[in-house]
């Protein structure tokens, strides 16, 4: 029994060293809408994407694209990550396991501690099988040391679990920000289209729609790998963004040099949605999202004033930029300052030796089932930390970035398409409404359709006195 379960844990460790991260991600598609194939390329997560999606369709090869064609080969009606685990999804989740990805990520460590914690059980087994049981003896630690340490450890570990978690929770609002105030800005230039101008609005449209793919390219570039880059080597269809910084440009991006020049596809989104004399544009800048907000401002300054539209109303469209830039300056600093050094150093040190020194104090009471109790134990105690690494920069895997932007291109371009035309675009047209239609619906707030006639024809003829109204 003991040898079956050990050989049981050793088997759980090579499936999960052999499990392989996703290479597709198959969104689903809304009725309507065919189902397209987005490849990513990247080596750590499905959801941590490092390069552009690419079109699996015959429009992605011609020459221009448009949005609506766009819309009916992305589907932007993606679902978020709105997944819930019960306690009755406990079968599910135990037969997993093996393709768990934390349980990949900690696979070292914990086969390491598992191989050293069997090997000490072994050699306590063997000294008192020769009779040498003081040598046994001077093997066992017991649990009280391991005890006072496990309520420090245990400290540490929930402490940077709840700082990281602090950091998923601030991400995900900024996002939540991002999504408010695109919405917001699409609604006033609705609402003040005929002051704001058509072609003004859909240039403010596209912006809006480009900006949160920008933002995520910032803090998590989208570039292509070295096989789509030679097939777009001497097309037009290929873009060349300076980058600040170094970035990796291959799958292989831990064992292969990076360069400061990203490769994408003007096709694509959210390139795509600009000019070319743009693009040029944002290809030089250092902060791609910054410079959308900017050409926002100046946007909103070039609207001309009038008895409808005012400061007042410059101001708010200007207060909603200013709150896009700061949403940039937020995603910055989560994603460029990261939990101190020191107290990370620290806290897997002492998991460390804590969980190498564990098998000297329980195996005078397990044993030979020492390297499996202590490896699960590892597992346990390693996973926790993998997870608050995970979920420290929620940007590069935690959150579901892509449908977050999907969802604002989805809210932003209903005005420069013609299907999505007559969804949210409807709420500000009154064509084939009247007055009279409002009061032929039913009983409201108490009031019945007889009573609102009688109420009406004595208003008309001024049988009503000011007493009766109060």
């Amino acid at each position: 029994m003991i040898i079956t379960i050990q050989l049981s844990c050793v088997l759980l460790l090579l499936a999960a060293s052999t499990v392989q991260p996703f290479q597709t991600v198959k969104i689903r598609p809304s009725p309507s809408r065919q189902k397209v194939t987005l490849s990513y390329s990247t080596d750590i997560d499905p959801i941590a994407l490092s390069s552009s999606p690419t079109l699996s369709s015959s429009a992605a090869s011609s020459s221009s694209i448009s949005t609506e064609d766009l819309d009916n080969q992305i589907d932007t009606y993606a679902d978020p990550n709105d997944r819930r685990y019960s306690a009755s999804d406990w079968a599910h989740n135990m037969l997993s396991l093996p393709y768990s990805t934390i349980l990949h990520a900690v696979r070292g460590p914990v086969g390491w501690i598992t191989t050293w914690s069997t090997f000490v059980s072994l050699a306590y087994k063997t000294c008192q099988w020769n009779g040498m049981q003081s040598l046994a003896n001077k093997m066992c630690l017991g649990p009280t040391p391991h005890s006072l340490i496990a309520s420090s450890i245990g400290l540490l570990l929930v402490f940077r679990t709840n700082s990281a978690y602090q950091r998923f929770t601030e991400g995900r609002k900024t996002w939540e920000q991002i999504l408010n105030t695109c919405r917001d800005i699409t609604r006033m230039t609705s609402v003040y289209e005929h002051n704001v101008g058509l072609k003004r609005k859909q240039r403010i449209q596209r912006l809006l729609a480009a900006f949160p793919y920008m933002l995520q390219h910032h803090i998590q570039p989208r570039c292509l790998d070295h096989s789509q880059c030679k097939d777009l080597e001497h097309s037009p269809h290929a873009l060349v963004l300076n980058e600040p910084r170094t970035i990796s440009i291959s799958n292989i991006a831990r064992k292969r040099s990076g360069a400061r020049e990203c490769w994408v596809d003007k096709r694509a989104l959210p390139w795509c949605l600009l000019p070319d004399p743009v693009l040029s544009k944002l290809g030089n800048s250092h902060n791609r999202p910054l410079w959308v907000t900017d050409r926002l401002s100046l946007e909103f300054t070039e609207i001309e004033y009038d008895d409808n539209f005012t400061s007042r109303e410059r101001l708010e469209l200007l207060k909603h930029t200013n709150t896009l830039s700061k949403c940039i300056g937020h995603c910055e600093r989560i994603h460029q300052t990261a939990v101190p050094l020191n107290y990370a150093r620290h806290a897997l040190r002492s998991l460390t030796l804590w969980s190498f020194t564990l098998p000297f104090g329980v195996v005078d009471k397990l044993g030979l089932l020492t390297g499996p109790t202590v490896g699960v134990v590892a597992w346990l105690m390693y996973g926790v930390y993998e997870i608050g690494h995970r979920i420290e920069d929620p940007f590069q895997g935690s959150l579901r970035l892509t449908d977050l932007c999907n969802a604002i291109y989805r809210d932003v371009m209903f005005g420069d398409r013609n299907q999505a035309g007559r969804r949210r675009q409807s709420a500000f047209r009154k064509d084939f409404e009247k007055e009279s239609d409002w009061d032929r619906v039913g009983a409201a707030f108490g009031v019945s359709r007889a009573e609102k006639e009688i109420l009406g024809s004595a208003e008309k003829s001024g049988a009503l006195s000011n007493e009766a109204y109060q």
